[in-house]
C-alpha cells in the first residue's frame, strides 16, 4: 500500500453535499461506539427525519447518498438475504451498511476537535510522570530478575502502560505549551483581569516544574540502566501477545519487523528524556519553556502593575525620602543614598542596535559583544550609494506649479479687495486673513532694508512703504491682533515679467 496515496475516504468532508454525508456518517459512528455495526437504510432515514435540516429529504436521496459513500469507501454494503420472504424482496437487493475504519477514525477525530473548538487543549499533568516512572520500574524489575518472564498478556499490559503514559505526556504538554503561546492567551494576558488569574497560573506551572524535577531524574536513571538488548525477551513476549489477536488482513508483518517497531518506540522514549548526540532532550526543552512562561508572566504582571500605579501620587514616598536624607549626619552618606535611590548622575549612554536576550538571569559577560558602526564626522564624508533610476516628476511639478499660481491669484484678488485706489491703509482695513497679514509684514521688512523704502512684490508690483513715526494702530487678523505703526502701501507701477 502506498503511504501517501490519495485519501478518497475524506472526500465526504469537503464536497457540496457534506451536510448530508456528515450527518449520515456521524450516525453510523455513534452506533459503532454503541457496538451496533450494521444499520439498515430505514434506521438512518428515521434518524435524519428527527433533524430539522432534513425536513425535505427523501428516501431516494438517502439511497443515492449511501451509494456514493460506498463508492468513497466510507461504508460497506452487504446484501441482506436471510429475511427475504418473496422473490421480489430478494431482487430489490435490500442492503445493510457498516462504516469503515477510515470513517470511524475521521469521525472520532472530528468529534474531539469539535469539543476543543479552535483553541489548543492539553495540560501539564504532573502525576503522569509518576505513573510513567512506576511503569518503567516494573519493566526494569522484569528484565533484571533471573526468573522467567510472566505471561505474554501481563508483559504486554506493562509495556502498553509505559507508552500510554508517554503518549499522554507528549500530547498534553505540547498542546498546553501551544495554548499558552497562542494569540488568544497573549491578548488575555494584557488585560487587568489577568492579575486575578496570575497567581493560580504561576502556581500551576511552578508545581509542575517541582514535580517534574523530582520525577524526571529518576526516570532518566532508569532509562540509562536499561539496555535495549536486555529488553529483547520482554519485547518477544509483547509480540507473542500481538500475534495472538486474530485478524483477517491478508498482509501480516513478520516477527522481525514487529520487534524493530517496538525497539524504535523505546528509542523514541529514551531520546525524549535523555536526548542524543545531535540534540538535547525534549524534557530539558519542556523545563526551559515552562520557566520561560513563568518569567513571561512575571514581566506581564510587572507591566500591568506599573500601568496601574502610573497615576498614583508619590508625595508620601518623597516625604519619606526627604526625612531620610535629613537624618543623615554626613553629605557622603547622602550621596550614597542618592546613588541608590536616583541612580548615578552624569552617565554616558551608548546606543547599539544589538537585541539582548529575554533571559533576566543572563550575566553581562554571557552576552555576545555588540557592534556599532560610527560614521566619520568630517565634511567631505559621503556614504556609498548605489546608482538608481531617474524617475520623471514632470506631472507632480506641473501640479505644484498650478497650485502655486492659484494661490498667487487668490492673494492678488484679496489685495485688490483691500486697495483704496492705488493705496492700502492699514488703519482702514477690516479683520484680515492670517496669510495677508504675513505678506504685508514681509513687505514692511523688505522695504526697511532699502533707503527709498520701496520693494518689488511677488506679483510684479513696485510698492512704496510710508511708515508713521508718531501714530500707532491695531491691525486685526482672524488669528489675533498686533499693535504697530501706521503704514500706507503705495503701488507705483507694475513690472512686466
Amino acid at each position: 500500500m502506498q503511504p501517501f496515496k490519495k485519501v478518497i475516504e475524506a472526500s465526504y468532508l469537503t464536497v457540496d453535499k457534506a451536510w448530508s454525508y456528515r450527518a449520515i456518517l456521524r450516525y453510523f459512528y455513534i452506533q459503532h461506539e454503541r457496538m451496533r455495526e450494521f444499520l439498515f437504510p430505514e434506521e438512518v432515514y428515521e434518524y435524519l427525519m428527527s433533524l430539522q435540516e432534513f425536513a425535505d429529504y427523501t428516501e431516494e436521496q438517502l439511497h443515492q447518498d449511501l451509494d456514493q459513500l460506498v463508492r468513497w469507501n466510507n461504508l460497506i454494503a452487504r446484501q441482506e438475504t436471510g429475511k427475504a420472504r418473496t422473490i421480489e424482496e430478494f431482487k430489490k437487493k435490500r442492503f445493510r451498511y457498516q462504516c469503515t475504519p477510515y470513517t470511524v477514525e475521521f469521525e472520532r477525530m472530528l468529534q474531539e476537535m469539535e469539543k476543543g473548538g479552535e483553541t489548543f487543549g492539553g495540560s501539564l499533568e504532573k502525576k503522569e510522570f509518576e505513573r510513567l516512572y512506576q511503569a518503567l520500574f516494573e519493566v526494569e524489575k522484569l528484565v533484571r530478575k533471573n526468573s522467567p518472564l510472566p505471561s505474554a498478556d501481563e508483559c504486554a499490559q506493562i509495556w502498553n502502560d509505559v507508552f500510554t503514559y508517554f503518549r499522554s505526556i507528549t500530547k498534553n504538554t505540547s498542546d498546553y505549551i501551544a495554548h499558552i503561546n497562542s494569540e488568544e492567551a497573549e491578548e488575555r494576558m494584557q488585560t487587568e483581569a489577568f492579575l486575578v488569574f496570575k497567581d493560580q497560573f504561576t502556581t500551576y506551572l511552578r508545581d509542575f516544574i517541582i514535580e517534574l524535577q523530582q520525577t524526571a531524574l529518576k526516570i532518566q536513571q532508569l532509562l540509562r540502566s536499561i539496555e535495549l538488548t536486555t529488553l529483547e525477551s520482554l519485547i518477544e513476549q509483547v509480540i507473542i501477545h500481538q500475534q495472538r489477536v486474530p485478524r483477517f488482513e491478508d498482509i501480516q508483518l513478520d516477527k522481525k519487523e514487529l520487534i524493530e517497531a517496538e525497539q524504535e518506540k523505546w528509542q523514541s522514549l529514551s531520546i525524549w528524556f535523555l536526548g542524543n548526540e545531535r540534540r538535547e532532550s525534549e524534557l530539558d526543552m519542556l523545563q526551559i519553556r515552562t520557566n520561560e512562561q513563568i518569567r513571561r508572566i512575571t514581566r506581564v504582571v510587572q507591566r500591568l502593575g506599573e500601568r496601574h500605579n502610573y497615576f498614583r501620587s508619590r508625595k508620601k514616598d518623597y516625604l519619606h525620602l526627604a526625612k531620610w536624607f535629613d537624618t543623615l549626619p554626613d553629605v557622603k552618606d547622602a550621596h550614597e543614598l542618592s546613588a541608590v535611590v536616583f541612580g548615578v548622575f552624569h552617565t554616558r549612554h551608548l546606543f547599539s542596535d544589538h537585541v539582548p536576550t529575554d533571559d533576566i538571569y543572563t550575566d553581562v559577560w554571557d552576552e555576545h559583544p555588540m557592534e556599532h558602526e560610527t560614521n566619520p564626522r568630517i565634511r567631505n564624508y559621503r556614504e556609498k550609494t548605489r546608482p538608481g533610476a531617474i524617475i520623471s516628476q514632470q506631472k507632480q511639478k506641473e501640479e505644484t506649479k498650478r497650485e502655486h499660481l492659484r494661490h498667487k491669484q487668490i492673494e492678488q484678488q484679496t489685495l485688490e479687495k483691500y486697495m483704496d485706489g492705488n493705496e492700502i491703509h492699514l488703519d482702514q482695513l477690516p479683520v484680515i486673513e492670517p496669510y495677508v497679514r504675513k505678506m504685508l509684514l514681509s513687505w514692511i521688512g523688505k522695504a526697511m532694508m532699502r533707503k527709498d523704502r520701496t520693494l518689488q512684490t511677488e506679483h510684479g508690483h513696485i510698492v512704496k512703504v510710508i511708515m508713521s513715526n508718531e501714530e500707532r494702530i491695531i491691525l486685526q487678523a482672524e488669528d489675533g491682533a498686533i499693535e504697530m505703526p501706521k503704514v500706507i502701501f503705495q503701488f507705483l507701477e507694475e513690472v512686466n515679467a
